[in-house]
C-alpha cells in the first residue's frame, strides 16, 4: 500500500529495480516541477485526460519525496509539492464529474498531513511544515463540503483530531 491507502501496483520501476538489488530512484523537486509544468500545457491544450495523468504522475512524485528522507531545507517545498498536487487532481477529479473520488483524495491528503505532524520519527521540520500546510487541505476539505455537500471521508478527515491542537 502507498501513502494514499490504495493497493501499490505490481509492477513499478521501484518494485522492478528492487527485484534486482538496486535501490529505488529518488523522486526530486525538479522531476515534480517538470511534471506539474507538463500537467498545465497539457490543461492548456484542453488534454484533460493527459492533464489529469500529469498530475497523477507528480502526486506519486510528491509522496516520494516525503517518504523518502527530504533534502535538508526543502521539507516545505516537499509538503507544499504534495498538498498543491493533492489539491490539483481532485479539481480534475470534480470537472472529470467525479467528486466522491476527488472528496476521498482530500480526505486522505488532510489524513497525511494529520500523520505527518504526529509522527515523531519525522524530523522536526517536515512536521512543521505538514502542520503549516494542513490549513491549506482543511480549507479544500470545507470547500468541497460547501459545493457538493457532506462525504463521510471528508467527515472523517475532519473528525481526525485536526491540525488545531498540534504545536508547531
Amino acid at each position: 500500500m502507498d501513502l494514499m491507502g490504495t493497493p501499490s501496483h505490481p509492477y513499478t520501476p521501484d518494485s522492478a529495480a528492487a527485484s534486482i538489488g538496486l535501490p529505488p530512484v529518488p523522486a526530486t523537486l525538479p522531476q515534480w516541477e517538470r511534471t506539474m509544468q507538463r500537467a498545465r500545457a497539457a490543461g492548456q491544450m484542453g488534454q484533460m485526460a493527459m492533464a489529469l495523468a500529469f498530475e497523477q504522475q507528480a502526486l506519486a512524485l510528491a509522496l516520494r519525496l516525503v517518504q523518502q528522507t527530504p533534502p535538508a531545507g526543502r521539507e516545505d517545498d516537499c509538503i507544499a509539492a504534495l498538498v498543491v498536487s493533492h489539491l490539483n487532481v481532485a479539481d480534475l477529479q470534480v470537472q472529470a464529474a467525479e467528486p466522491d473520488a476527488a472528496a476521498r483524495l482530500l480526505g486522505r491528503a488532510h489524513g497525511l498531513l494529520q500523520s505527518l505532524v504526529a509522527d515523531g520519527r519525522c524530523g522536526a521540520a517536515l512536521r512543521q511544515a505538514a502542520w503549516r500546510h494542513g490549513r491549506e487541505t482543511h480549507a479544500a476539505l470545507l470547500a468541497h463540503v460547501r459545493s457538493h455537500g457532506p462525504h463521510p471521508a471528508i467527515a472523517q478527515a475532519l473528525a481526525g483530531g485536526g491540525l488545531a491542537g498540534l504545536s508547531s
